[in-house]
C-alpha cells in the first residue's frame, strides 16, 4: 500500500501496538475521507450497521470504547511500524488451529 498515511489503517488495525490488545480504531480526520473505516472495533462489534452510523454506535456505547486503545494519526502508525524495534512484520496475534490443540 506504500507510504500513503491512510495506507496506515490496514496496520493500526491489525498490528499489536500494546500488548494485549490485538485490534484498534482510529479517531481522526481521515475517516471523513475513508467513510470510517478507522472505526474498526465498532464496526466489528456491530458489522451490520452502515460505516456513517458508527461514530454514533461509538458516541452511545462511549463507556466502552472510550477505555480502549486507538489511534489518531495514521501517519504516526505507519512511524512507528518502520522505526519502532518493538513493531514489525511479525506484531500480530497469532493463533492455533483447534483441530491442532487436540492433538
Amino acid at each position: 500500500m506504500g507510504f500513503h498515511p491512510i495506507s496506515g489503517h490496514f496496520i493500526a488495525e491489525h498490528y499489536m501496538f500494546l500488548k494485549g490488545y490485538e485490534t484498534y480504531s482510529y479517531y481522526g480526520p481521515l475517516n471523513l475521507l475513508t467513510f470510517n473505516v478507522g472505526y474498526h472495533m465498532e464496526h466489528h462489534d456491530f458489522p451490520s450497521i452502515p460505516g456513517s452510523k458508527l461514530p454514533e454506535v461509538r458516541r452511545i456505547a462511549a463507556e466502552y470504547y472510550d477505555s480502549l486503545p486507538y489511534h489518531t494519526s495514521w501517519g504516526r502508525v505507519l512511524w512507528d511500524f518502520i522505526f519502532c524495534k518493538e513493531l514489525g512484520p511479525f506484531s500480530r496475534v497469532k493463533r492455533e488451529c483447534e483441530l491442532a490443540k487436540k492433538d
